[in-house]
């Protein structure tokens, strides 16, 4: 062969390498049933291993190995050593290979209920779900769980392994009933494409290539099914999105806004407006490392630089002028819950939907879903891993579109605020109605005019502490000295809310969130009037008291430690509720069964044990300047 005929075969090969289709698949499931083996297997039979990658995972099945002096191919994905030690898959293993026809990256996803927040990250980048089912089991609670969540991150696709079929006999009425009750849950949960492929992925069968062992299947192995699976790609054909990752400034004679582009194509000339902004340009330049571009698709990391300057900043979307996103502030969307502690309504979150990054909280819990039944059901609070349809509130506009027509704009996760741990996943459906229905309402009197006739400086004292600490007492000293300086103040004490504006709510952590949340929108608008506000609630968690600061203005909110030891505080039982605590006819009190969260930083720090409440209070006062 001639030496330019060779260079060319190998030009035309690379070249088909490069412009290969990439499918994104997880594989997903109850535990044992066989997911971490069927990659394992796909991965040595279409010849993806090296020589030194073979011989480790044959030491490494007679040390580890469930398969006697066989090769265990699940060792090739559970790569930790509690994995190895245990048999299962704890966190997502991702794995690429290709044949000739297709490139794959693929997800193996843990099947243990305890690490279902896990599967969702897997399957909130894939195309396609393979959902393995043990032929001796049938479906379980965990693949409905799986085949759930497969569904509400928008996967349309899913092939169903049913494996194992060696140890059923290949029978074919097994295979035939787990098709059919999987189908069934299919289009319970909308999964409109589902083809059933029965194998053993230990052994082979229908893995790489058709089985003698099942004459009766007629339909394609797993791995031709995953050539040839079609991968929707409509991103391409709608409006242009691109939220800004980015503000790119080397010099000042260059200004171009990063990102990837979420939806449609762009080109210079093209009209955009920022949003939320709403301002308006031209694309002067499409911008990458290899040069500019004619134009750009969904897909593809670039930097926009228009022909004017605007104002956007990270979290903006840039999007085409003629049909630009919604923008909205309230939400119904579907919630899976992450965190090991409930979650709360009323309870400030960090929301983070692209690359936008906002406070927000859930203001209520439409229902959960059974994840077997697909059936609706009241509930206060989500416990871990359950899925729930909620109404969020953000504490500002964005831009976004429903999770079915963009992932990137549609789907969100929540961070606690405290520990910046990832909480939750969710998924936007659509804008609620009452944000587009209500307005701020220009008034001509403000809070400065409000203050400045009564000639002082609006603030809110917040005291917290346990029950019997002295708070109520102490605020209503500081409140009576205030007085007789000729300042205006209320008083909004816990017990005496309750009898009024809070008498619907009890002590649950749930209506504790929501009693501090109603009491901190009365605190702010009393000082929104001009008022000196204080407020006299345990308070006992943080998240709490950090949404009450976060609706003052700087330096308005002086959180106020009313600090009592427990046994003191025990010791006084003023109101005999400690007593009832400790014989259980008081549930849910704090300090006993609810904790309390002190403060960690607060204005004020009153140590009742150090000094009298006359003197604590002329600390506060002095405080205020006064």
């Amino acid at each position: 062969m001639r030496t330019d005929d060779a260079g060319a075969q190998v030009a035309a090969y690379l070249h088909q390498h490069e412009t290969k289709g990439l499918l994104r698949f997880i594989t997903c499931g109850s535990v044992d049933d066989g997911k971490s083996t069927l990659i394992g297997r796909l991965l040595h039979d279409t010849r993806q291993l090296m020589d030194d990658q073979l011989g480790a995972l044959e030491a490494d099945s007679r040390k580890h190995g469930t398969q006697g002096d066989a090769i265990d191919f699940a060792l090739l994905v559970d790569g930790l050593a509690a994995e190895r030690e245990q048999g299962i898959t704890i966190d997502v293993a991702y794995r690429f290979f290709d044949t000739g026809r297709r490139k794959f990256i693929v997800a193996d996803c843990p099947g243990h209920e305890q690490y279902t927040r896990n599967m969702a990250t897997g399957a909130s980048t894939a195309d396609v779900a393979v959902v393995l089912v043990d032929a001796r089991k049938g479906l379980l609670t965990q693949t409905r769980r799986h085949s759930y969540i497969v569904s509400l991150l928008g996967i349309r696709r899913v092939l169903l392994a049913v494996n194992k079929m060696d140890l059923v006999d290949f029978d074919q009425a097994v295979f035939d009933a787990i098709a059919a009750d999987y189908r069934v849950l299919a289009t319970q949960l909308g999964i409109a494409h589902v083809h059933c492929i029965p194998l053993s992925a230990l052994r082979g069968d229908n893995m790489v290539e058709r089985s003698a062992a099942m004459p009766w299947y007629d339909g394609p192995a797993l791995l031709e099914a995953l050539e040839t699976v079609p991968v929707d790609r409509a991103d391409a054909q709608e409006a242009f999105r691109m939220p800004v990752q980015w503000v790119c400034r080397p010099h000042q004679d260059f200004r171009g806004f990063a990102g990837t582009i979420a939806a449609g194509t762009v080109a210079p000339g093209d009209g955009v407006v920022v949003v939320p902004s709403g301002r308006r340009s031209t694309v002067a330049r499409i911008v990458t490392a290899d040069g500019d571009l004619p134009v750009a698709s969904a897909g593809q990391a670039v930097t926009l630089t228009l022909a004017d300057e605007i104002d956007a900043s990270r979290g903006d979307v840039i999007a085409a002028a003629a049909a630009p996103p919604e923008v909205s502030d309230q939400f119904a969307a579907h919630l899976l819950w992450m965190g090991d502690q409930p979650l709360l309504p009323g309870r400030p979150y960090l929301l983070k939907l692209g690359t936008r990054t906002v406070g927000a909280s859930v203001t209520e819990i439409k229902h959960k879903v059974d994840v077997n039944t697909q059936d609706e059901l009241a509930a206060k609070h989500l416990e871990l891993n359950e899925v729930g349809v909620c109404n969020l509130h953000f504490d500002q506009p964005v831009a976004f579109a429903p999770y079915a027509d963009n992932r990137a704009l549609g789907g969100f996760i929540l961070i606690d605020r405290q520990t910046n741990a990832t909480v939750a996943a969710g998924t936007l459906d659509f804008a609620l109605r009452r944000a587009a229905n209500i307005h701020w309402q220009h008034l001509d009197v403000d809070k400065a005019a409000r203050a400045a006739a009564k000639h002082q400086a609006p603030r809110c004292l917040w005291f917290t502490g346990l029950s019997g600490a002295g708070k109520s007492t102490i605020a209503n000293l500081v409140e009576k000295k205030l007085l007789a300086l000729g300042r205006h103040t209320y008083l909004l004490d816990g017990d005496n809310v309750r009898h009024g504006l809070n008498k619907d709510l009890g002590f649950t952590p749930e209506d504790r969130v929501e009693n501090i949340r109603r009491v901190a929108e009365v605190a702010k608008l009393m000082t929104d009037a001009g008022l000196i506000v204080l407020v006299s609630f345990i308070s006992p968690f943080r998240a709490e008291r950090e949404l009450a600061r976060a609706l003052f203005e700087p330096g308005e909110f002086l959180e106020v430690y009313v600090d009592t030891p427990l046994a003191e505080a025990e010791r006084r039982d003023v109101k005999g509720l400690y007593a009832k605590a400790r014989r259980g006819e008081l549930r849910n009190f704090t300090g006993i069964d609810s904790p309390y969260e002190p403060p960690q930083a607060p204005e004020l720090h009153l140590r009742t044990q150090e000094a009298d409440p006359v003197a604590l209070a002329e600390s506060v006062i002095a405080a205020l300047g006064l």
